[in-house]
């Protein structure tokens, strides 16, 4: 809660130093009344990190006395594409629909504890998202308009990892928190956005009736939950 706090002021700084920022000198305005349009559409692409939060529980394998821990090591880069529709409220809200496909993956590490040996998974994903999100813009000034987002996006994970040391549930839903700033040129409008997305779910699988392998229930035995997480930046074209 402290971390998300954290992101959460520092994103509202940023919000109000920027504004001010962009308002010391008036410039020629490209597509003035674009804003003006009641439904906005457009597409995305942008890369995206994935991390899944692991709760270990200390869980000793009574036939092997092996104790194992599990965390994600290191993190891979995914691509994300989709389509934007956005509905203007008043001048400063709108309420966006941004279905969006995320292509991913996380290496988690199980670590065991008496002897020291280790093995990996990549663990793969492909979310398709449906995220209806609040926007909240600044006033424009020049070519410039920066805003702050946040919604609520479930999704379905297509990727099922049947028969491997771990295997998520395929749907969750995250709370997403971002900024970014529409940049306005004379034919088109580029908005770079970057999100913080927190899974509101636990989507670790416990029951594991597609395991051929018995041994390799130990891994998911010594996990309690596991909730995902993504930071994506995303370069939006209106």
């Amino acid at each position: 809660m402290k971390r998300f706090t954290a992101i959460l002021w520092g994103l509202m700084a940023l919000f109000h130093i920027t504004t001010p920022a962009l308002a010391q000198e008036r410039k020629v305005m490209n597509r003035p009344f674009i804003d003006q349009r009641r439904l906005h559409w457009g597409f995305l692409f942008g890369l995206q990190m994935q991390d899944l939060e692991l709760r270990n529980n200390g869980y000793v394998d009574p036939a092997t006395g092996e104790q194992w821990y599990a965390d994600v090591d290191n993190y891979n880069p995914g691509f994300t594409v989709g389509v934007l529709g956005e509905m203007r409220l008043t001048d400063h809200l709108a309420v966006r629909l941004v279905p969006t496909m995320h292509f991913g993956q996380r290496h988690i590490v199980f670590h065991e504890q008496v002897s020291g040996r280790d093995t990996t998974q990549n663990l793969r994903s492909t979310y398709i998202q449906m995220p209806v999100e609040l926007k909240i813009t600044a006033p424009r000034y020049n070519n410039f308009r920066p805003y702050l987002v946040t919604g609520l996006a479930p999704g379905i994970d297509l990727t099922s990892h049947k028969r491997e040391a771990l295997r998520t549930k395929p749907f969750d839903c995250f709370f997403e928190i971002g900024a970014g700033c529409e940049v306005y040129f004379g034919f088109f409008k580029l908005i770079p956005e970057l999100k913080f997305s927190f899974g509101l779910l636990d989507v670790l699988q416990k029951k594991r009736g597609d395991l051929l392998d018995e041994s390799l229930v130990k891994y998911t035995n010594a996990l309690d939950k596991g909730r995902s997480k993504m930071i994506t930046l995303t370069l939006y074209f209106e």
